[in-house]
């Protein structure tokens, strides 16, 4: 059995470990942005659904926009996308600063801000999330998604009481203020890294297609879809309990901005501890099971603050969500990781981050709404039953393991020579590949095939089918579509170690001297114009 590596192994890597640190003044920031929006929310309106629609209005940009941030992230410079999200950040900052000290700030404008906000954390995050796989190994990459936890989580038991504190003292503006000063360090930090440039002789994919590859990719990967199946519903549940904590410090337990950070932090130290505690989870239990227990743990946690009034109570009960919360999302975060190559792995997480964030969006405006039609304790009842709902779907639809399949590129794919000049947008190219197959061995290359068609649309090709000869029924032809001659280099550049295996299968059953034997060609139409058919003279055929 492996040794288990530790949860602070990823710290053994510079670039990591610097950056590491430096958002971590930037998550304090943010969670003080955050207490003071909130907070100044329930100052300008009575209303409890627009209250939740501040969590809801910085998760919806991110469900809105995390695709394309995940497809720019596969296509161009992450360290510039990052760069350029934290400046935006901090332009929005620095604005919404102003217009509260003004005092020039109305419900919807504050919303207005939040979601500007939520757009450049949608900007930020796939380009980062990605970008960790590249600075630590395949086998500590577990260990630094659960330590980007740790770091949020410890600025979020620490950041809210502070944030509380300074909207106490000085007001939400200061709140701001202090969110515009965080973004520096994080900046320099970026400005310093020095990544390794990823050379590629192909042209860059336009957005659409880059879109539709990451699309491709995710249908025919079940694994995935099932982790983004489950982190839309944790999201829609779990949302509940955060989205109305506001409304639970004022007026279930009667308290001001310092009571409401005050819970935030005990939420963030429950955070922490299940992050510490999750390497030790997953030796000792399922992925499924440890998923299992957050949505249990949380539907009960929600249930109890729903019917506490006593706010030393309710700070204690928001341990097991915190631990919660941490445990399920960065389960999700690293499956989704570990079963995606790095050509596409931040296309794959930004489709979890719009299931999810989509979810907790979606969930904070509903629950805001039964909040406030039905009171706060009967919203938290009722998000506590699609909780447990969440955990019967397990049953059905339980979470993969961690995948340990080699992603690594395969690297058998050599450009072929052509005789004809092709450019790199030249197409569309049809590939066929012909087959030499004994009839007792039919059944498994059929089965072979089937996977081989899953690999093949995954990784970009189109029209895949499957053809007999009928004069010659031991040959059988492969044959499949690609946009353009770029797409079909990108399309064999993808195969992975991982698929090798079924490759070499395939290939052990081909009877024959020479291996299977492969046609490229370019399509074109060869049927003259409608109008040069139907609307020119026939020729005259007498002369």
């Amino acid at each position: 059995m492996p040794d288990r590596i530790s949860t602070l192994a990823p710290f053994r890597h510079p670039t990591f470990r610097t950056i590491w640190i430096a958002s971590l003044a930037s998550n304090f920031g943010s969670l003080i942005q955050a207490v003071g929006a909130a907070w100044m929310m329930t100052s300008i309106t009575d209303s409890e659904d627009m209250v939740a629609l501040v969590q809801a209005s910085t998760a919806l940009p991110i469900m809105l926009f995390s695709l394309i941030a995940g497809a720019l992230a596969d296509n161009v410079n992450r360290r510039t996308l990052m760069l350029t999200a934290q400046f935006f950040m901090l332009t929005v900052s620095l604005t919404l600063t102003v217009f509260a000290y003004l005092d020039l700030l109305t419900p919807w404008l504050l919303l207005t801000f939040t979601f500007l906000l939520g757009c450049g954390v949608a900007l930020n995050n796939p380009a980062w999330q990605a970008s960790v796989g590249d600075m630590v190994p395949r086998e500590v990459l577990p260990a630094a998604v659960t330590i980007n936890s740790v770091g949020f989580n410890i600025t979020r038991s620490v950041g809210p009481a502070i944030g509380g504190a300074i909207v106490a003292a000085a007001g939400a503006a200061a709140a701001f203020a202090a969110n515009s000063m965080s973004y520096f360090a994080l900046i320099y930090a970026l400005i310093r890294w020095k990544p390794e440039s990823r050379d590629n002789a192909l042209p860059r994919e336009t957005l659409l297609r880059a879109l539709s590859a990451g699309l491709g990719y995710v249908v025919m990967s079940p694994n995935i879809l099932n982790v983004l199946f489950r982190g839309l519903v944790f999201g829609l549940s779990a949302s509940a309990v955060l989205a109305l904590l506001p409304i639970v410090a004022r007026d279930l337990v009667s308290g001001g901005p310092l009571t409401y950070g005050i819970m935030l932090g005990a939420f963030g130290v429950g955070a922490i501890a299940g992050a510490m505690a999750n390497s030790r989870l997953r030796e000792k239990l399922t992925s499924e099971s440890i998923v299992r227990l957050s949505f249990l743990g949380f539907a009960a946690s929600a249930a109890i603050i729903g019917l506490s009034s006593s706010t030393a109570l309710t700070a204690i009960v928001l341990l097991v969500p915190g631990a919660c919360w941490v445990l399920a999302l960065s389960l999700f975060n690293t499956t989704v990781q570990l079963s995606t190559p790095r050509w596409v792995v931040a296309r794959a997480l930004s489709f979890y981050q719009t299931a999810t964030f989509g979810g907790i969006a979606g969930g904070s405006w509903v629950w805001g709404i039964l909040s406030d039609t039905f009171g706060v304790s009967i919203a938290l009842t009722l998000s506590s039953l699609v909780m447990l709902l969440g955990a019967v779907i397990g049953m059905r639809l339980p979470l993969p393991q961690f995948s340990d399949a080699n992603l690594d590129p395969l690297n058998r794919f050599n450009v072929p020579l052509l005789s004809l000049d092709l450019q790199p947008r030249s197409g569309p190219i049809v590939s066929l590949v012909d087959y030499t197959i004994a009839d007792e061995d039919v059944p498994e290359f059929l089965a072979l095939m089937s996977q081989r068609r899953r690999i093949r649309i995954r990784d970009g090709a189109r029209q895949w089918a499957l053809m007999r000869d009928l004069e010659h029924p031991e040959i059988w032809t492969e044959t499949y579509h690609t946009a353009t001659w770029a797409d079909y280099v990108r399309h064999n550049q993808r195969r992975t170690q991982a698929d090798a295996e079924a490759w070499d299968a395939i290939r052990s059953l081909h009877r024959g001297e020479e291996g299977p034997r492969v046609h490229r060609m370019i399509e074109r139409q060869a049927i003259p114009p409608s109008d040069d058919i139907f609307h020119k003279s026939p020729p005259d055929l007498h002369h």
